[in-house]
């Protein structure tokens, strides 16, 4: 009798994996989505924030006091490469994707030349999508903060 309790609980269970292999056909398919794309986009990002006709403003200026008025007093150091927390939604103008966007957000070490951060969301073409960009710095002027960097991005979206 527990022998054909077990045979019962295998077929019912080979059913509903049958069931389920045939609503999601491939990995990374969506019920409702579809099935799983594979983007890449290649682009030079020109940061310049000098000169008469800027692509780039400073909005803030980093200090390193305790935060009291009047008191310079230093409050700790940093140590390692210069990090920053960068978060861009880069949106496509032009072509086949264009009104979508996509979400970079991500530690960004910008004095090393090579540096790859992640690709955390999207909207439009690039609904739920997830990724990295691999940067490369081709030009850096740490006087006046402009830059020219290469970005190599992968998207994997719906």
């Amino acid at each position: 009798m527990a022998t054909s309790k077990r045979v019962q609980t295998l077929l019912l269970l080979a059913f509903f994996v049958c069931v389920f292999a045939h609503r999601f056909p491939a990995l990374g398919a969506h019920p409702l989505l579809g099935a799983e794309k594979l983007t890449k986009v290649h682009f030079f990002l020109h940061d310049t924030l000098s000169g008469s006709k800027p692509s780039a403003v400073l909005v803030a200026h980093r200090e390193n006091h305790t935060g009291f008025p009047n008191d310079p007093t230093p409050f700790g150091t940093a140590f390692g490469p210069l990090s920053l927390v960068l978060g861009v939604d880069f949106e496509l103008t032009a072509g086949p994707y264009s009104g979508s966007s996509f979400v970079v957000f991500s530690r960004n070490p910008v004095t090393e030349p090579h540096r790859e951060l992640a690709v955390v969301g999207g909207r439009g073409a690039f609904r739920l999508a997830r990724g990295f960009a691999q940067l490369h710095t081709h030009y850096l002027n740490t006087t006046n903060g402009d830059a020219v960097i290469e970005y190599d991005v992968t998207l994997l979206h719906y």
